[in-house]
């Protein structure tokens, strides 16, 4: 393991200028790492053992950046909700509770050290290798689960981008198909499954909603207008769009591809359990709880008592909402019964 040996920890003895942390656990870890935890925990060359660690970023008396692992868990926890609520907290982890001194960062820190040289890394001669941030300067998997972790900060905010009689509903469909045999203008089908449009475009790379957005039924508006999606006055008139069709591929099923894959191994999570932390419940206002779920080229936030949002690799910058239908809540419910929740 890069950074565990004697010079390597013993090069931040006593000199080691704290400047965040952060949580690597189960249920809570930075998601920019991997899809799961083991992921997360083979970035920084760690096994992924079941209390998790807590990283401590800082620089040392000459500016090097270094990472410090301790199994500590609890008073790495307890000073970043200090530190969240305004309040100094001094951050000094027993040298016992060291489980290893990496060199770099595994995530960008935008503050430095006073008083000490610029940050950089140490020589890898002695050190080993540094870690370095993710590269998201390109839409890949870690920009992907950052547009996640965005959307679940900002949930109101993405949810406020779509409107509810977009997507069609068992009820919704009923009454349209008797309103359409009354007039002979029908044609008979329709799926009641969750329908699938698309929002935010480059917002999704965790800047906002500000991008293009999609929705069932409507025309794709251009960047950098005022952002409210032009309405029609139902799918059947709606014009093309430059994006994933709304509409249900007529075997049950959302027409967009990639959402459709997202659902199936969502399902299958369900019954073979995915590798720990890919699924994980948060908080959430009243009764309900907000999910993140993982996996080889996507991510999905949702609430278990709203809709869903997808991200895929192959759609960059693109947000996918699925609406709730028949499938979802149950689908949102199994899923909560089996995630990973903190402490």
């Amino acid at each position: 393991m890069a950074g565990t040996d004697e010079e390597a920890v013993a090069a931040t003895d006593d000199a080691l200028y704290v400047l965040t942390a952060v949580l690597l656990t189960p249920a809570k870890f930075p998601s920019v790492l991997g899809d799961d935890y083991p992921e997360a925990c083979a970035a920084l060359g760690l096994a992924p053992v079941a209390d998790g660690y807590g990283l401590v970023l800082g620089q040392d008396g000459e500016g090097a950046r270094w990472t410090v692992v301790v199994d500590d868990v609890s008073l790495v926890a307890v000073a970043i909700a200090s530190w969240d609520c305004g309040m100094e907290h001094d951050l000094s982890p027993d040298e016992r509770t060291v489980v290893a001194a990496l060199p770099g960062w595994p995530l960008a820190v935008a503050v430095a050290a006073p008083d000490v040289p610029a940050p950089h890394d140490p020589d890898p001669e002695i050190a080993g290798p540094p870690l370095t941030p993710p590269d998201t300067s390109v839409w890949g998997p870690a920009q992907r689960r950052l547009g996640a972790d965005e959307i679940a900060l900002q949930w109101a905010t993405w949810r406020d981008q779509i409107d509810d009689a977009a997507f069609v509903t068992p009820a919704s469909g009923a009454a349209a198909r008797a309103e359409a045999a009354a007039d002979g203008t029908g044609t008979g089908t329709d799926t009641g499954e969750p329908d699938a449009g698309t929002a935010g475009g480059s917002g999704a790379g965790g800047s906002g909603p500000d991008g293009a957005t999609e929705q069932p039924g409507t025309s794709a508006v251009a960047a950098g207008s005022t952002g409210e999606p032009r309405g029609t006055d139902s799918a059947q008139d709606a014009p093309a769009s430059n994006g994933p069709g709304p509409a249900d591929a007529g075997d049950g099923q959302p027409k967009h591809s990639g959402i459709r894959r997202v659902l199936a191994e969502a399902r299958a999570y369900v019954d073979s359990p995915p590798p720990l932390g890919r699924v994980r419940s948060s908080f959430a206002s009243g009764e309900a709880r907000t999910l993140r779920a993982d996996g080889p080229g996507w991510s999905m936030v949702a609430r278990t008592d709203d809709i869903a949002f997808v991200l895929l690799d192959d759609e960059p910058g693109e947000v996918l909402p699925v609406g709730r239908g028949p499938e979802l809540p149950g689908l949102l419910q199994a899923l909560d019964a089996m995630a990973v929740r903190p402490l």
